[in-house]
């Protein structure tokens, strides 16, 4: 059992791991086996080891739970209401991930009975402490950030057609009104993504692949993308 910070509390570290999976976003959410809140749905997380900091725990935990290496993490909030946890005083530190469904397993994206499982955030199952809390605060700021930065490439394959950028932008957004001329022009002028020589099926006519940029910045502050 890793050693723990147990003198007067302990320090949790709880994960909002998004992904795209045909056209819903959805989080990854494990059923505890145990009380309190036996039975329901909970974020992913794990207590905070002496040895390893916030960013490691984090970066730990989905590794435990996704069997990935190494994903986007962003720190959101500490949340610390002394009767968030009714065992023992327990202070989370939120962190939310962005995972393409090509990193995933298949059979994980189907099973949604199982532990861990996805879960579209738009009709969830009641959450076990605070993390519904949590989870509409890290789709807030993962909402706000889409709109200043181009963090939503995490969400897509290495390839991707413009139609599928658009369509993960209004369902993160939860709008569907994103004009399809303004949306191209936007990310033209951002200059962020580059055609590649290759084109998807879609039925009718093939759809041209796009990359994004290697020499292009996620973190992009220089004009706000959308609305």
């Amino acid at each position: 059992m890793p050693e723990t910070m147990e003198n007067g509390f302990q320090v949790a570290v709880d994960t909002v791991i998004f992904t795209l999976v045909d056209r819903d976003l959805k989080i990854c959410l494990t059923r505890r086996d145990h009380e309190p809140f036996a039975g329901n749905w909970s974020l992913p997380g794990c207590l905070l080891r002496l040895d390893e900091s916030l960013d490691s725990a984090a970066q730990r935990q989905i590794e435990d739970t996704l069997h990935i290496s190494k994903a986007y993490l962003q720190q959101l909030y500490t949340f610390g209401d002394p009767e968030r946890d009714p065992r023992r005083r327990v202070v989370s530190v939120a962190y939310f991930a962005l995972v393409s469904k090509d990193r995933l397993t298949p059979n994980s994206l189907k099973d949604t009975s199982g532990s861990p499982s996805w879960h579209s955030v738009y009709a969830l199952p009641p959450l076990a402490f605070d993390h519904a809390e949590i989870l509409n605060y890290a789709l807030t700021r993962l909402r706000y950030k889409i709109e200043y930065s181009a963090v939503a490439f995490e969400l897509l394959p290495e390839e991707f057609t413009l139609r599928e950028l658009q369509d993960a932008y209004m369902v993160i957004l939860n709008d569907h009104k994103l004009d399809k001329a303004n949306f191209r022009k936007k990310i033209r002028e951002a200059n962020i993504v580059e055609p590649v020589s290759r084109y998807r099926e879609t039925g009718g006519r093939p759809a041209k692949l796009f990359r994004f940029r290697d020499d292009a910045q996620l973190e992009t502050k220089a004009r706000r993308f959308f609305p």
